[in-house]
């Protein structure tokens, strides 16, 4: 599969012409430069021809240990990766002294080139455009790449360069035939979402540095672990609610919650001197209510001093402030040193088998009724509750209905008894369970909900 990497300077257009080439939109989009950070990969077609299309952050001329400079690095990598770069200006700002440094990178790159001058919905870009011959980089192409004007050129262009790229298959270390295992990496800011990616891949694939709010667009990670395909996505840090004012930064956390969403596992990452802050627990609420599974990773392990003791504390304090998630698996590791990390991805296999897991009818009835006998419903307005029958009718959250008289009488107490009882009697500890209750057919009730003679609505 070819791939096509989109660079240039910062704000020329190249988020939004990757989310045109997708036909989606991925990338954030803002008017602010210097928006897109990491390289974000994802799959195009063009022609009938399947390519992976690689959006860069803008290229800065910063070297040394800068987040310009680390930035600088990605995109030169994008560029050593690519089949075809697409090399975009922006046409109406015409051509610049950086474009022009960035330009000479590129030349020596040996990489099939197609110049892009983007923004030409007006006429605005016609001096820019033909200031792009300077470039060396042949004809610029005119688009406009948020108009959807000059598409058609564009493709055909990218059609030629690949026609002299040799494409012949390569191994693929990543087995594709079947559906991967997506894992969310969330948490506040800094907690080291990135770096543990790094870690668990084994490559420098994504930014890292001491800077907070680095990431910002969610990154997709395909990665193989014991001959299974899993999905790491990174997302960018999620803080208090009244604190995110800026627009860019509520495009982020969107993008973090359409991951979450999405995911089947979510880990959400704390530091180990700083667990269970306000922001930690209305996070792991949200994970619970979307029905995903949760798994607490415990970071920087490495500067805990008293490591038994802080493990019983971090585990007890996780039962008693998330008591709707009872059990819940708690990982404690370094991510920068790698120490230990190795542990967390069986915890993640485990609970995603439990959030997948069926349980049969006929266990789960004769679990009901001994779960009455014990603790009968108790009675309301001196009527009896009567819970008949439960059977499993989904699992990825594990979902249960409940049939029994007087739905609308049965306490929350009682229900949330059930649930707790579910989760640890079948096994499935830490794991989001709903239980829907719903009244049982009453033959004494027609069709349209009229009582007949002699019938009795309990």
């Amino acid at each position: 599969m070819a791939k096509i990497a989109i660079v240039g300077r910062p704000n020329v257009g190249k988020s939004t012409l990757f989310n045109r080439l997708v036909g989606k939109k991925l990338a954030i989009v803002n008017d602010q430069p210097g928006v897109t950070r990491d390289r974000r990969e994802a799959m195009g077609r063009l022609r009938g021809r399947d390519l992976q299309m690689i959006d860069t952050a803008g290229f800065e001329n910063e070297t040394g240990d800068k987040l310009e400079a680390r930035m600088r690095a990605q995109t030169e990598q994008a560029v050593r990766d690519a089949d075809v770069c697409l090399f975009v200006y922006d046409a109406r700002a015409g051509v610049t002294s950086l474009d022009e440094i960035f330009a000479e990178f590129v030349r020596r790159a040996n990489v099939p080139v197609v110049l892009v001058a983007n923004k030409c919905e007006s006429r605005a870009g016609d001096v820019g455009l033909s200031e792009g011959y300077s470039l060396g980089l042949g004809d610029p192409i005119a688009v406009a790449a948020e108009h959807n004007i000059g598409m058609v050129e564009l493709d055909e262009e990218i059609d030629d360069r690949l026609e002299g790229v040799d494409l012949s298959p390569e191994p693929d270390p990543i087995d594709r035939s079947d559906a991967p295992v997506r894992i969310a990496i969330v948490g506040r800011p800094n907690a080291g979402k990135s770096t543990l990616i790094n870690t668990l891949i084994g490559q420098d694939r994504l930014l890292v540095g001491p800077e907070a709010g680095v990431t910002r667009d969610s990154i997709t990670i395909d990665h193989m672990w014991q001959d299974r395909r899993i999905q790491l996505h990174d997302t960018a840090g999620m803080r208090k609610k009244s604190k995110v004012h800026d627009t860019l930064e509520k495009m982020s956390v969107s993008d973090s919650l359409h991951a979450i969403r999405f995911a089947q596992v979510v880990v959400l990452l704390m530091d180990a001197q700083n667990c269970f802050d306000k922001q930690d627990l209305q996070i792991a609420a949200l994970v619970e209510r979307e029905g995903r599974a949760l798994v607490l990773g415990v970071t920087k392990w490495d500067t805990v001093s008293n490591k038994s003791e802080a493990a019983k504390a971090i585990r007890a304090k996780a039962d008693h402030l998330l008591p709707q998630l009872r059990g819940l698996p708690v990982v404690m590791f370094s991510g920068l040193t790698g120490k230990r990390v190795d542990t967390l991805l069986p915890a993640i296999e485990k609970i995603q088998i439990d959030w997948s897991a069926k349980v049969k009818t006929s266990e789960l009835n004769e679990w009901l009724g001994e779960k009455i006998r014990r603790h009968p419903p108790p009675a309301v307005a001196g009527r009896h509750i009567r819970p008949k029958y439960i059977s499993q009718t989904k699992t990825r959250p594990p979902t249960f209905v409940l049939k029994c008289s007087r739905v609308n009488s049965i306490p929350e107490s009682y229900k949330r008894y059930l649930v707790n009882g579910l989760r640890e009697d079948f096994d499935l500890p830490g794991t989001p369970i709903r239980l829907i209750v719903k009244a049982d057919k009453n033959p004494y009730i027609d069709e349209g909900g009229t009582k007949t003679r002699g019938g009795n609505n309990d």
